[in-house]
C-alpha cells in the first residue's frame, strides 16, 4: 500500500508537503497516564499561547487558511484541523481525550501547530491518496449512518471511493476512525515545504518516537512533496 498525493494537487499549492508516520503493531486499548499527562500539558501551553489572540490571525494559521482558499475552500465555513483545534481551546472549551493514539496524534499537533491525521489502515483496500473528489465517492460522517456525496473537485483523503477526511484536513470519517482495537495506523502530517517544513519533520520524528516508546510498535517514516508524490507504507 502507497500514499499517493496526486500531481494536480500540487498544480494548486506547489509547496504542500507531508510528514509520514506509518505504525503496525500498535495496542490502543490500554490505559497510559503518561499519554493523557502530555495531551494536557499541551492544551496548557496552547491556552497560554493563544491568550489575547485571535486564532485566525496567527501567522502560524494564515498559510493554511490561504491554501484552503486555493483549494476552493472557504475557510471561514470550514476551517483546517489545527485551527479548528486552536479554535476550541481560546474558547475555553478544553479538548476531549479520546483514547491513546489520537490523544497522541492530538498532542503533538498542538505542539507543532500542524494538522495531523490519524487513519486505521487495517481493511484498507488500496492505496490512500489525497486527490480531488470524483463521482462514485462517498463520506460517512462521525457518528453517523448515512453517506454523503461530496460535490465533484473536493480535495480529499481517500482510500478507493471511500472518503476517509472532507476538504482536505477537515473532517474525518467513520472509516478509518482510530477505535480500541486498531493497530495499523497512518498519520499524515500537513505543512508547506517553504514555510513549516521543519517543524513537519520534528513532529513526525518525536511523534514516531513517542508511539515507540508507548506501543513498542513497528514504524516506517517519510516525506512527501512535488519531487517525492508518493512512499510504500506496507
Amino acid at each position: 500500500m502507497k500514499f499517493v498525493v496526486e500531481k494536480e494537487i500540487f498544480e494548486k499549492i506547489p509547496d504542500l508537503c507531508f510528514g509520514v508516520v506509518m505504525a503496525e503493531g500498535i495496542t490502543n486499548n490500554i490505559n497510559c497516564a503518561e499519554i493523557h499527562n502530555i495531551l494536557s500539558e499541551a492544551i496548557n501551553n496552547t491556552a497560554l499561547r493563544l491568550d489575547g489572540t485571535k486564532v485566525k490571525e496567527s501567522s502560524e494559521i494564515i498559510p493554511y487558511r490561504e491554501a484552503f482558499r486555493s483549494l476552493g475552500i472557504n475557510p471561514n465555513k470550514y476551517m483546517c484541523s489545527i485551527e479548528a483545534l486552536f479554535t476550541r481551546i481560546a474558547k475555553g472549551k478544553g479538548m476531549p481525550f479520546i483514547n491513546p493514539v489520537v490523544d497522541l496524534g492530538n498532542a503533538i499537533s498542538l505542539k507543532y501547530t500542524l494538522p495531523i491525521g490519524a487513519h486505521d489502515l487495517k481493511n484498507a483496500y488500496s492505496d490512500i491518496c489525497v486527490r480531488f473528489s470524483c463521482p462514485g465517492d462517498t463520506f460517512l460522517p462521525f457518528g453517523e449512518s448515512i453517506e454523503e456525496t461530496p460535490k465533484e473537485k473536493e480535495v480529499v483523503y481517500a482510500v478507493g471511493n471511500q472518503i476517509r477526511t472532507r476538504r482536505w484536513t477537515w473532517r474525518q470519517s467513520e472509516h478509518g476512525k482510530i477505535e480500541a482495537d486498531s493497530s495499523v495506523v497512518f498519520f499524515p502530517i500537513d505543512g508547506f515545504a517553504d514555510f513549516n517544513k521543519e517543524k513537519v519533520m520534528a513532529a513526525r520524528d518525536e511523534l514516531a518516537s513517542l508511539l515507540e516508546r508507548f506501543f513498542s510498535c513497528d514504524l516506517k517514516t517519510g516525506f512527501v512533496d512535488a519531487e517525492h508524490p508518493d512512499m510504500e507504507l506496507f
